[in-house]
């Protein structure tokens, strides 16, 4: 049992000196390379006038050279998939919390939703799969515990300490991947402009968006996560433009589904309100809207839904919002949720102000979270940059459901 675990803590980064020798070892031709730059521009040569070509690695903010072999965001795919964030995500809640059913939707599936219905709507656009892939797949890495429960209550919290401060789920992915998350030993993935574009600016949650235009003035500064989602622009790139469309696609009738098995709805609910006509399952639902989505789009500098279309996807998730998001099982989870974010955040700020030096804590979680703190890449900032709060928002952002749980008993069983 104690080697299982061992091998459990081993991570990918552990392996990365062998992965050089590898590297070392094994060279591609400069006659190759050249076959695959040739391969690489007559991709782009096929794609819609409005695609994003595929990029230069000087598109990072630290730039990098050119892999001979990967597209940079191939590369950045790469990052993003072996990230210890990403793998969190199959524990992370999509609306039904810490599910025992298996069939529940996690937050890692739903990224993989989004990624499948990004992929084919790209496909039949023309537009560069490769840059759609990355974003979507990295879309959510920033998620709380106990999904949009977590992200209000965590935000809830941070502004009563400051009411400059707020967390969004969006803001805190492009923070993880440019702050928090390692690569080759050093902190942040450096990433390029338009992946951590899509992800910043992915937010699906407007009911009633039925267009969606890139903003193709959109400049590095404006990617920071120091901003609020109200002040932010759309997307940059049409990719971009279709993470944001597939990310309400892919949900509206997953969470229908899930709510059938968990008993919150009946089986006449996809036969009810607006949105039959659309279809009466999940699976007819996604393929409305993708053929829609396709046909309003084709040739197009923008991501479209037709109006009757987009009334109707509106009008199921109001009767989601109605039914699912606001059913008792849902509230109660969502007490429940509060309870524990509220908790862990409270008792963690309150060790981080009476922290004294040398002094080591009798409960093994606070132990751990300021293991955490000390190893945090931004410790050495000054409190204005970076204040006590975020340490302990960016510790909660990054647990999983069950972490949560466990780390709340840990605190809290002998009280």
């Amino acid at each position: 049992m104690d080697d299982l675990e061992n091998m459990n803590n081993i991570s990918f980064e552990q392996f990365e000196d062998l992965f050089s020798k590898v590297r070392g070892a094994v060279t591609v031709s400069d006659e190759n390379r050249d076959r695959i730059r040739l391969a690489f521009a007559t991709q782009d040569g096929m794609r819609s006038k409005f695609a994003t070509p595929d990029i230069a690695d000087h598109r990072r903010r630290i730039r990098e050279e050119d892999c001979a072999v990967r597209t940079a965001f191939q590369r950045d795919l790469g990052r993003i998939i072996y990230s210890q964030s990403f793998r969190r995500l199959k524990h992370k809640t999509q609306v039904f919390f810490n599910p025992v059913n298996d069939h529940i939707c996690s937050r890692l599936e739903h990224v993989i939703y989004v990624n499948y219905i990004s992929q084919v709507i790209g496909g039949a656009l023309n537009l560069n799969k490769d840059l759609i892939q990355a974003i979507a797949l990295g879309h959510d890495i920033g998620h709380t515990p106990f999904g949009h429960s977590g992200e209000r209550m965590l935000s809830k919290k941070l502004k009563e300490k400051d009411s400059r401060l707020f967390f969004e789920h969006e803001a805190h992915s492009l923070r993880v991947l440019d702050v928090l998350e390692k690569h080759n030993d050093s902190f942040g993935l450096n990433l390029t402009f338009e992946v951590r574009d899509g992800i910043l600016s992915h937010c699906g949650e407007a009911y009633n968006e039925n267009v969606i235009v890139p903003v193709r003035d959109k400049k590095q500064e404006e990617l920071t996560y120091l901003v609020p989602k109200k002040e932010r622009r759309g997307p940059a790139t049409l990719e971009g433009c279709v993470v944001k469309m597939a990310d309400k696609i892919a949900y509206v009738g997953r969470d229908v589904e899930d709510a059938l098995r968990m008993g919150i709805v009946n089986d006449d609910y996809f036969v009810s309100g607006e949105g039959k006509y659309l279809g009466t399952s999940n699976a007819e639902i996604i393929n409305s809207l993708v053929e829609d989505v396709i046909e309003n789009s084709f040739n197009k500098d923008e991501i479209r839904l037709s109006a009757k279309t987009g009334e109707a996807l509106a009008g199921i998730l109001d009767q989601n919002l109605n039914k699912i998001y606001k059913a008792t099982k849902i509230t109660t989870y969502e007490r429940y949720a509060d309870l524990i974010v509220a908790s862990l955040f409270d008792t963690f700020m309150d060790a981080l102000e009476k922290r004294e030096p040398g002094v080591e804590p009798a409960n093994e979680m606070i132990r751990k979270f300021f293991g955490f703190v000390d190893d945090h890449p931004q410790k050495d900032d000054p409190e204005d940059l970076m204040p006590l709060p975020i340490y302990v928002s960016d510790y909660i952002a990054g647990m999983t459901d069950g972490f949560a749980i466990q780390c709340f008993d840990a605190l809290f069983r002998e009280c």
